[in-house]
């Protein structure tokens, strides 16, 4: 019986891995984005003089930018079914900002909790990582607006233990590692939600990554993941019957913009707001958006924060 456990759990852990990266057509809503597809929206795209003339000389003598991302967060950052081409909102959006400046652009995959040290010891340029602002990195990081975010809860297909936003004292839910929804909302939510009430608190399972998390999911060793609505609604749809997201949205009490971050100070720093802020303004930016079915998180100003 264990045995046969076991192996039903591998099973759909496997399939919820194929979800997040399986090749997929187009929703009916126009939602979903093709992860054969490795053309780069930047093609054709020219420089932006004004961003230009801010690049320090150091920049343009190097000619490009190295940006920082953890490659395992369908639809914003993933790699593409030929497992080398990096895809999704964020690299549409760091090629773009390339562009504008110029440069070109070499992505470094690397796990999110070691982005920010590397951004601090010179080794990547800037992050596009759906990092969102925390008065942590704030004090380390220079971040620009991109894209506004939501959270959102998933539980086992048809949600079987009953789960809501409001009634997750006690669960075990999944978050990852270094993300806002450990370090800021799921504390938050279990201290109004649970522990003022004389509730037991939610205990925070912290894993790698969100495939890791869906895969425990599976396999009943979490009860639920707590994670950025447009991965979990991607997944959903490419296995309806492995997780059920649930709605609405968490009211987290807080905002979910996200950012690119580079070092605090940067000399880069006016020259990559600028490319932000031309790409914010550009149909490609549009384009991405209604690709990775992400246009609701749209945004208009890059603002430094």
């Amino acid at each position: 019986m264990k045995t046969r456990t076991r192996l039903q759990a591998a099973v759909a852990g496997f399939a919820l891995l194929v979800a997040l990266s399986a090749c997929s057509t187009v929703d009916s809503d126009g939602a979903a984005g093709s992860t054969s597809n490795t053309a780069d929206i930047s093609e054709g795209v020219q420089p932006d003089a004004a961003a230009v003339a801010l690049l320090p000389a150091s920049y343009k003598d190097k000619g490009e930018l190295t940006v920082a991302m953890d490659l395992h967060y369908p639809p914003t950052t993933f790699l593409a079914d030929d497992n080398t081409t990096a895809i999704g909102l964020n690299p549409d959006v760091a090629r773009l900002v390339a562009k504008k400046l110029g440069l070109k652009i070499k992505f470094a995959n690397t796990s999110f909790d070691a982005i920010i040290p590397g951004i601090e010891g010179d080794r990547y340029d800037f992050t596009a990582t759906s990092m969102s602002p925390t008065p942590e990195r704030l004090e380390v990081l220079d971040m620009i607006d991109y894209f506004d975010a939501g959270v959102s809860v998933a539980a086992a297909a048809g949600n079987p233990l009953g789960l809501s936003n409001d009634n997750l004292c006690g669960k075990n839910i999944a978050v990852t590692k270094g993300s806002n929804a450990q370090l800021k909302h799921l504390p938050n939510i279990s201290e109004w939600t649970c522990v003022s009430q004389g509730k037991p608190a939610i205990n925070g399972i912290t894993l790698p990554n969100v495939q890791e998390a869906l895969t425990q999911l599976a396999s009943k060793r979490v009860d639920g993941v707590f994670y950025d609505t447009a991965a979990l609604v991607w997944a959903e749809k490419r296995q309806p019957n492995a997780i059920t997201v649930l709605t609405p949205q968490v009211d987290t009490h807080t905002e979910h913009i996200v950012t690119v971050a580079l070092k605090k100070g940067s000399p880069l720093t006016p020259a990559l707001q600028a490319a932000v802020q031309s790409v914010l303004h550009s149909p490609e930016y549009q384009a991405s958006l209604s690709n990775w079915g992400l246009t609701a998180g749209g945004v208009t100003e890059a603002k430094l924060n």
